[in-house]
């Protein structure tokens, strides 16, 4: 112990605190203003983003309550499964419940999410760099420019597409699978994929397909110790399969009984495009030389001119002589990642080539998949980790101050590549008070009107959130997903306030009507007076910008 005589040491913060602490500003930084307000900041311009605000809520309400109704959701009345028509979202709701059980709303809640999401993928892909080639500077530009980049800084109303961290981490258990084949790795690798799956399906099949590549392109590795590695492996796939079965329940119920299934037509329209690997959403690129290629920014997965290069690095100082065991274990990974890569850019065209359709085939899970674009993921990923490996095989060949200035430089240059901030953000001025008079009514089932047909849809998305107010069963609704029942509904509903839409309100069993007479235009004035002349049709209570709210007798 220190004497009165000896000055005691300052404690030394955990070797992650620094890293953490940076991606958090980092992530602060990529999506200013929102950290300034966040429960005003929104994207309640998207419907996407209401909808994924919703599914954050409905989980936080529902899972401490009734979980074994966790997937039978208050939207889309009577249809059922309906949290199984979107992404599940429980991982990243679970994040943010304690905002929410403290009274956060739901846009604050999404708000965090964001925040958070950049800044644990930003983490998990310095932790993966780090385990391979122990320098910080490489880790750093490994994993921010994994989180920011030209494909997630585009999604900020897919709060899913920015909770990536199982992915580098699956990818890392996978890689120690192989390299030591302990039972103890397939835990890690099987908790990893749960993570993904109970975040998104999409992610638990970009894992899948990169730990399969991973396991193909290292088997000479493996293969003298096959029966330690496919024990760890088989305790990884045992574990996750019991794991997800909760889960897959109620996707695979939607898909028998209500046809949710995606078909290769429907895949063909969501896919990339080789311009696509051209389009930059940084404002420097899209300013300069990407903006007449930037047709569709979601799809858009030019890694950045730092990552080219420092990848093409790694490339080509793995590929060089070098007989020592670490040099060879780098080349085995970095072959490993141009596989993956190259698989995520193939995979994201869809059915423009065969590979997709044959994968569709063989493999059922990438049948609840719509979007193909968003395989270049793993792309985004592989150009990553490969520049990390560029940029720590650069150091080792320099002096310290010339390896510290390039690894700097290096992290600066590749964020300023991909910055799109200051985003553009709509003041979200919370839920009209008026909806939680639905809390105090006995018997509740709601139709919002207008009532809008399937091609429109994603009008109900406000509708949606709102619901988060009173949680009684809506008939509208907004989802990936739109079942056959709703589409009945609104084929009448649409008509309201004509007499056939509204015995049709009443035959569905509705209680209570929304009129949201802002949305019918130059009619409002006219439904409002057809409905006060109504006897069946008693007023509850009016809100801001035309709200009316009424009990259906």
């Amino acid at each position: 112990m220190p004497t009165l005589a000896q000055p005691l040491k300052p404690a030394r913060l955990p070797n992650w605190v620094v890293p953490l602490l940076l991606v958090i500003a980092l992530a602060v930084i990529h999506t200013w203003p929102l950290a300034l307000a966040p429960g005003v900041h929104s994207r309640n311009d998207n419907g996407d983003a209401e909808l994924n605000a919703w599914i954050l809520a409905w989980v936080e309400h529902t899972l401490p309550r009734d979980p074994m109704h966790l997937f039978q959701a208050n939207i889309f009345y009577p249809a059922r499964d309906v949290l199984a028509f979107s992404e599940p979202l429980i991982v990243p709701a679970i994040l943010g419940a304690p905002v929410a059980w403290l009274g956060g709303s739901p846009v604050l809640v999404y708000n965090v999410m964001v925040i958070g999401g950049f800044a644990f993928s930003a983490l998990a892909g310095y932790v993966l760099m780090l385990r391979w080639t122990r320098d910080r500077m490489a880790s750093l530009l490994a994993g921010t420019t994994f989180a920011f980049n030209t494909h997630t800084l585009t999604r900020l109303a897919h709060v899913q597409g920015l909770h990536l961290y199982g992915l580098p981490m699956a990818l890392l258990a996978t890689d120690r699978i192989i390299t030591e084949g302990r039972a103890r790795q397939g835990i890690w690798l099987a908790v990893w994929m749960i993570v993904l799956a109970y975040t998104s399906g999409y992610l638990l099949v970009f894992a899948s397909i990169a730990v399969a590549i991973a396991m193909l392109v290292r088997m000479r590795e493996w293969l003298p110790r096959w029966r330690a590695v496919l024990t760890s492996l088989a305790v990884a796939t045992g574990l996750a399969a019991l794991a997800i079965l909760p889960l897959w329940i109620p996707y695979q119920r939607a898909a028998t009984e209500q046809g949710m299934v995606r078909s290769l037509e429907a895949v063909a329209e969501y896919s990339a495009t080789p311009k696509g690997y051209l389009a930059a959403a940084g404002t420097i690129h899209i300013s300069t030389w990407s903006g007449r290629f930037f047709k569709n920014p979601v799809d858009s997965f030019f890694p950045g001119v730092v990552l080219i290069v420092l990848s093409l690095t790694a490339v080509v100082l793995a590929l060089r002589g070098g007989a020592n065991d670490e040099h060879t274990l780098t080349r085995r990974r970095v072959l490993m990642l141009i596989v993956i890569g190259a698989a995520g850019v193939l995979l994201s065209f869809g059915t423009a080539t065969p590979v997709y359709g044959w994968i569709y085939t063989i493999f059922p899970p990438m049948h609840g998949l719509r979007a193909a674009a968003r395989f270049g993921n793993l792309f985004l990923l592989a150009m990553s980790v490969l520049a990390g490996f560029g940029l720590a095989q650069l150091r080792r060949r320099m002096p310290s101050l010339a390896a510290a200035t390039i690894g700097i430089a290096a992290i600066v240059l590749a964020n300023a590549e991909a910055l799109r901030a200051p985003f553009e953000y709509r003041p979200f001025t919370g839920i009209p008070r008026l909806y939680a008079l639905l809390e105090d009514q006995p018997h509740v089932v709601l139709a919002e009107v207008p009532f809008y047909p399937r091609q429109a849809v994603f009008e109900n998305a406000e509708y949606v959130l709102n619901s988060t107010a009173h949680w009684r069963p809506l008939m509208n609704g907004y989802s990936g997903y739109t079942p056959a029942s709703y589409v009945d509904y609104a084929n009448v509903f649409w008509y309201f306030p004509r007499d056939y839409a509204i015995d049709a309100m009443k035959r569905a069993g509705v209680t209570h009507v929304m009129v949201h007479s802002d949305r019918f235009g130059n009619e409002a004035a006219d439904v409002i007076r057809q409905l006060d002349a109504r006897k069946d049709f008693e007023l509850l209570g009016t809100g801001a910008r035309g709200l009316r709210l009424y009990r259906l007798h």
